[in-house]
């Protein structure tokens, strides 16, 4: 009797160190893990198209390169669509310090990743007219399929998100600026933690666009908000880090049917990294579905 009081009392004393372990948040995380996730300007293209990315995140300890492979497939032109992405061949190395903060296994301080598969269905609820927005519903999935979660680069642990994208234009008779559009993103997003415990969040986005035919400029602010982060007291405030904040300034040059882009992202907010991305994207005649 003795005996099994003394393992309920070692249980409830190990347990929220067990817990505490492993913060399933960005700020503990290689940065592909649980990313704020990107939004669109609020349309569904008429042809299928692939994007492939390169990325490189720097600063704070933490340094890791990775492809990146999207592609997106319209069911019903410009109505629905659906959308599948992933982080490709991630190399990385952290400082001693950073492995040690994030219980790497064995004091890891680099080595090799693979990441999670992202899903996601498009649905357009509303087509832009002269006085009413574009408003698209985004209802995604990411999985556990990616690899060394022990070197806290992704979870092994599913997740979530639903999200709105609501996008209006201003067009001009400049040629320099012909276009401006404004895009906010609204959404609930979710993922699981440990022992059965999953982390909510509301999502939210602003963009603006400026550009013409040929090139465009995108500024966007987005992040989520974790409840972890104030959950009586069981983390220090701020120190669970499931409340990222970012900001991403992209470009992108318009030849033929290609488009060049390059884009800097700077973690404001429980996402320690910059990010530079480069990569193309290009539609596909032959991988779009025809329709009678």
């Amino acid at each position: 009797m003795r005996k099994k009081i003394i393992y309920i009392i070692l249980f409830i004393i190990i347990q929220p160190s067990i817990f505490a372990q492993a913060k399933y948040s960005t700020a503990w995380f290689g940065p592909n893990a649980n990313p704020v996730p990107e939004f669109t300007d609020a349309r569904i293209p008429t042809k299928t198209t692939i994007s492939l990315m390169g990325d490189y995140y720097f600063g704070f300890g933490d340094q890791t390169k990775n492809g990146y492979f999207k592609i997106e497939i319209p069911l019903l032109s410009e109505r629905v669509s659906l959308k599948i992405w992933t982080s490709l061949f991630e190399t990385y190395k952290v400082s001693e310090q950073v492995s040690l903060q994030r219980d790497m296994a064995n004091g890891n301080t680099s080595g090799k990743a693979a990441g999670d598969f992202y899903i996601q269905t498009r649905i357009s609820i509303l087509k832009e007219k002269i006085f009413a927005p574009a408003v698209i519903l985004n209802s995604t999935l990411k999985t556990a399929s990616a690899l060394n979660n022990y070197d806290r680069r992704y979870f092994d642990t599913p997740g979530y998100y639903f999200d709105l994208e609501v996008g209006k234009s201003i067009f001009t008779k400049s040629r320099f600026i012909s276009e401006i559009r404004g895009v906010a993103n609204v959404g609930f997003m979710c993922w699981e933690t440990t022992n059965s415990t999953q982390d909510d969040a509301p999502m939210y986005g602003a963009k603006i666009i400026l550009g013409n035919t040929n090139w465009k400029l995108e500024n966007t602010l987005s992040g989520y908000s974790g409840w972890i982060y104030t959950h009586n007291g069981l983390s220090p405030l701020h120190d669970y880090g499931d409340t990222p904040l970012v900001y991403a300034a992209k470009f992108s040059i318009m030849k033929g049917y290609m488009d060049y882009f390059a884009q800097y992202q700077y973690g404001i907010k429980d996402f320690p990294y910059h990010q530079i991305r480069v990569g193309i994207s290009f539609p596909i005649e032959k991988l779009t579905p025809k329709y009678p």
